[in-house]
């Protein structure tokens, strides 16, 4: 089903075909009872993640001296992140299955660390092992390069062992 939305989408998706995507992708992970607008600790904890994401690419972003309202797909006139929300996109699967791993019952003090440990999780990216935390400042610093080289061979993409 993922692959025939793929041929599906149109500009600014119009059908919706993320949204179905979504969908789909969320039910194969956690199964098919699962939405992401329940209130659960599997949300919790998702939402902690992306929330870590979101903040260590604004990081990354003011550091390199960019606005992180002024985004190249999300454009929010309420979000005030909306190139982190563009940038981290590629990094939301490593959240996903940390807290597919994790099946929490609750989401507490020690759950809300164990999804912390992503930053510190081994990634793959220039070809070397860096902490997923560092990974992010690369990646981020290739976008920016890429972008002001005109030049997407300058995207450092990582890898991840899932």
């Amino acid at each position: 089903m993922l692959y025939g939305y793929i041929g599906e989408i149109q500009f600014a998706d119009p059908t919706n075909r993320e949204g179905h995507a979504a969908k789909v992708y969320f039910n194969a992970l956690f199964g098919l009872d699962f939405t992401r607008t329940e209130e659960n600790s599997t949300n919790a904890a998702l939402n902690y993640g992306y929330s870590l994401l979101l903040s260590t690419f604004n990081r990354c972003i003011t550091a390199n001296g960019y606005l992180t309202q002024l985004g190249l797909f999300h454009d929010n006139m309420f979000n005030p992140f909306n190139l982190a929300s563009d940038l981290m996109e590629p990094f939301r699967p490593i959240v996903d299955w940390r807290v597919k791993v994790m099946q929490p019952n609750k989401f507490e003090r020690e759950e809300k660390m164990e999804v912390l440990g992503i930053l510190q999780s081994d990634v793959q990216i220039n070809g070397r092992n860096e902490f997923l935390n560092n990974a992010i400042k690369i990646y981020c610093k290739s976008i920016f390069d890429a972008i002001n080289q005109e030049d997407l061979s300058e995207i450092k993409f990582y890898k991840y062992e899932f």
